[in-house]
């Protein structure tokens, strides 16, 4: 390993020089690479020959069967994905005291940082106080998960939790968190190092966006990684996207993702890392990146990285860093090797070429992010998903209405361009005394609290107001399935057969996720929706729509209501103010509801047996039986394509007519206010009740009735699927799911394996997976199967034999399909296990079970924290903003 010295504003600092310790090519390798080679060089010097090996094959073929070793320098949470990780602990640390241990010593090594973010609901809107009732009612419902996380901060040291308000977990790790470049002392050496981090949510590689190396997992990975295990990965394949010229006037960073990940997706991206190269990538600024990069699991992709350069810098310094800050980044990275050549042509497994010059204002929908559409095509999109054309009219609401149009999610909220762009929209609406029809449920919910400030000071916010868009929430809201009732008229109409759908400025749209009664959504740039939202309905040519005349009796279109790009950069110019960001930040942090909070400060958690939000799961223990072996099934579900973990695990609100929700009103709950699944992911009776309780989701032994029920072979009984499950558990016989292609794309909920888990899934056999849960999966001891024929067509009397007693990374798996009729097909599969440690997982029967097995053997990882040390003066503008 070779290094250097590098002067920075806080002193003389030692760096590893990648260019000398990898030698000659060290300029063909993927920057994604030259990362990853940094990190083994730094955290295991023994693996470090065998690594430059690897990386040097991989030059040649573009592709790798090499094992990397990857230390994150923290993780990421959210509140709906740290509560059941926090569960899981809790449950660990029972059962190190029950064993004899001490359970304070069962600690996380690496910082954590949690942001709440995800449970603030739309139940009011359109009103000037609705942002203060949401948080009230979010603090109502949820403060029972909260106790749970403060107790957290207090019981696990380096835990840091941020309290509602204070932003979207993406846009504050873009804001506050990310230092790009990060000093640590050792043996009394500085130390400066990149910036790296897993987060259990799959947006975050939004970061990517600023070159800081992230991506999602799911939460066992990210316990795992917590106590002390590395995250293991093949040495991943790269898709080089050369980007060339420049995007046209009027076309933003949101139609650009969307064009992205159009253009990946059609060319099969699944699961590879993805760069950004080319003269192109110099012209996007490092909000327009972060747009790009958080689309990353909607184009397949682990990552979607853009390297440090200027850019990056600047974008450090509109957002409050300090200027000595940028200096000591760019100073770094450059003696690293890892400053961003725009000429420069690296070695990648495939290249996709995309001109900007080409990406024209899109949407996206029906029903998946991929399915781009010109603004001109959704009516027709629409129809064509609804099956026939458009006729309905129920209280005057016409067929292609839009029933939501919000202004959310971490994607095109955490970027002021995009907010500024659908305030000028809301301004000349306003002039015009345009305002959405009534069936539309309009919503502001901004990633940052800093974005307020800036819309409030350029006077955006009282056009965006007086048009509907109020901010309902710094939170995730509508883009999660947290979009509140519809309007009563709206959900009478739909109930009527109306055909309605959802516009966001989201990642996601698949079908019941925005909203469980909106089978249709399309994603949007935030103008966009402002703009459309203004006709209410999805029409042919809507911005050639007739919406006003001026006083001179000239025709207003749809499309005068657009700013210019001037309009925009000239907002920008003028209200935006790098001081905000730390402002803004630290004074959401004084949250009086957050800080009045109770918490237990025990080293253990004390359950509370009749709690409906928070219970100890039953797998939270130490030598758990594994799922491998050799044995005959049952097909407990047979599911078909892209069956989504929204379709696995909803989030949304709970029917209290649901088979969840009988059991939470039959606890006590009150059934018109069971909040959302994502809140009762703590509570794993209702979380198993809930599974596959989405209308789309099909179970063909059903003949495509819905996956929450299935049958019993052995009687042909039809039921609910936990009781089945138990059924069949209770006999001792085994169970497998069987679905199609991109099985459990969409978010990192590790409930969805979890809950198969408990249902006593062995293996899902599926003719694809999404990485991240097929990772939870392994998490949770079941073998992810990938079967290359066409699935066959199955029936509840089929069963399926599994030979799966001696597992290796990629080995080839036994199955044969038993026909009821007595025929036996063998068919072609393989474990979709990438790594040594994934074996190693599923052998002890689950993540959990090896992290307690190691703990109680004493062979855990020495918990010596690997915090960062602070830089003096801090990295931001105002003083105590971090």
């Amino acid at each position: 390993m070779c290094f250097r010295e590098v002067p920075t504003s806080h002193g003389v600092v030692k760096a590893i020089d990648l260019t000398s310790t990898f030698g000659p090519d060290f300029h063909r390798l993927p920057f994604v690479h030259r990362i990853l080679l940094e990190n083994v060089a730094r955290k295991d010097t023994i693996c470090l020959p065998r690594m430059i090996e690897a990386m040097r094959r991989w030059l040649v073929s573009g592709a790798s069967e090499a094992e990397v070793v990857f230390h994150p320098s923290r993780v990421l949470m959210h509140d709906t994905t740290c509560v059941p990780a926090l569960v899981d602990i809790a449950a660990m640390r029972d059962a190190v005291a029950e064993a004899g241990g001490d359970p304070a010593n069962l600690t996380p090594v690496l910082p954590v940082d949690v942001s709440v973010d995800h449970s603030v609901g739309v139940d009011m809107y359109g009103q000037p106080r609705s942002r203060a009732f949401n948080m009230q009612r979010e603090m109502e419902r949820n403060s029972e998960r909260y106790r749970l996380m403060k107790w957290a901060t207090q019981a696990l040291p380096g835990v840091t939790v941020h309290p509602p308000g204070t932003g979207i977990m993406h846009t504050l790790n873009l804001e506050q968190l990310a230092t790009v470049m990060r000093l640590e002392e050792r043996h009394d050496e500085t130390w400066a190092t990149p910036d790296t981090l897993i987060g259990t949510d799959s947006h975050t590689p939004m970061i990517n966006g600023i070159g800081v190396l992230a991506w999602g997992v799911g939460g066992l990975e990210a316990e795992s990684v917590l106590f002390g295990f590395p995250v293991t990965l093949r040495l991943p394949e790269v898709v080089g996207v050369r980007l060339t010229g420049r995007l046209s006037p009027g076309v933003l960073s949101t139609d650009l993702a969307l064009e992205v990940t159009h253009l990946l997706r059609r060319h099969k991206v699944s699961g590879e890392f993805v760069e950004f190269f080319g003269p192109g990538v110099s012209t996007l600024t490092g909000g327009d990146r972060a747009v790009i990069a958080n689309m990353a699991p909607e184009y397949g992709a682990t990552t979607g990285y853009f390297p440090i350069d200027g850019q990056t810098i600047e974008y450090l310094r509109r957002t409050g860093r300090r200027a000595e800050h940028g200096s000591m980044v760019e100073g770094v990275a450059r003696a690293m090797g890892l400053w961003f050549d725009p000429d420069a042509e690296p070695r990648y497994s495939r290249v996709v070429e995309l001109d900007l010059g080409n990406v024209r204002p899109l949407l996206a929908g029906p029903r998946r992010p991929q399915d781009k559409c010109a603004l001109t095509e959704a009516a027709s999109a629409l129809e064509t998903a609804a099956g026939g054309p458009f006729e309905e009219i129920s209280n005057g609401i016409p067929d292609g209405a839009i029933a939501i149009a919000a202004i959310t999610s971490c994607t095109n909220t955490s970027d002021q361009r995009l907010l500024a762009a659908a305030g000028l929209v809301a301004r000349k609406a306003n002039r015009l005394g345009l305002r959405p029809p009534h069936w539309v449920k309009t919503s502001l919910a901004p990633g940052s609290p800093s974005a307020e400030l800036f819309l409030r000071r350029s006077g955006l916010l009282t056009d965006l107001e007086a048009t509907g868009f109020n901010i309902v929430g710094h939170g995730c809201t509508t883009c999660i399935g947290n979009s509140g009732p519809l309007q009563p008229d709206m959900a009478e109409a739909i109930a009527n057969g109306t055909v309605a759908a959802a516009l966001l400025s989201g990642n996601r749209n698949f079908s019941g996720r925005v909203h469980p009664s909106l089978q249709f959504g399309f994603l949007a740039s935030p103008p966009h929706v402002v703009a459309l939202s203004m006709i209410g309905k999805f029409c042919r040519d809507p911005l050639n729509v007739k919406v006003a005349d001026t006083a001179d009796g000239s025709a207003v279109c749809l499309r005068n209501l657009l700013p210019s790009d001037e309009e925009i950069d000239a907002i920008l110019r003028d209200f935006s103010q790098c001081e905000d960001f730390g402002r803004a930040f630290h004074d959401a942090t004084k949250n009086d509801a957050w800080l009045a909070l109770e918490a237990p400060s025990s080293p253990t958690f004390p359950w509370d047996e009749i709690s409906t939000y928070i219970q100890r799961p039953p797998f939270a223990v130490a030598s758990n039986t594994n799922r491998l072996g050799t044995y005959t099934a049952h097909p407990l579900l047979v599911l078909g394509d892209d069956m989504t973990t929204d379709h696995i695990s909803p989030a949304g609100q709970i029917d209290a007519e649901s088979y969840a929700g009988r059991h939470l009103v039959a606890a006590g709950d009150p059934p018109n206010d069971l909040n959302v699944y994502a809140a009762r992911r703590g509570n794993w009776a209702a979380m198993v009740r809930g599974l596959f309780d989405n209308p789309t989701a099909s179970n063909l032994l059903l003949d495509g009735r819905p996956a929450s029920r299935t049958v019993y072979a052995p009687t042909m009984d039809e039921g609910p699927l936990w009781e089945v499950a138990e059924r069949y558990r209770q006999e001792g016989r085994s169970v497998v799911i069987v679905a199609g292609e991109r099985y459990g794309a969409g978010s990192s909920r590790d409930w969805a394996a979890k809950g198969l888990a408990l249902l006593g899934v062995r293996a899902v056999i599926a003719r694809s997976f999404e990485r991240i849960h097929r990772t939870n999966l392994i998490g949770m001891g079941i073998l992810p199967i990938v079967i290359e024929n066409t699935i066959p067509s199955l029936s509840a009397l089929d069963l399926i034999e599994v030979d799966a007693r001696h597992i290796e990374a990629r080995c080839g798996i036994r199955l044969v399909l038993l026909s009821a009729s007595g025929a036996a097909k063998t068919l072609t599969a393989r474990a979709a296990v990438e790594t040594e440690q994934e074996v190693e997982t599923l052998v002890a029967g689950g993540m959990i079970p090896l992290i307690l097995d190691r703990h109680l053997a004493e062979l855990v990882v020495p918990k010596t924290p690997d915090f960062v040390r602070p830089i003096p003066g801090g990295a931001f503008t105002k003083e105590g903003s971090k």
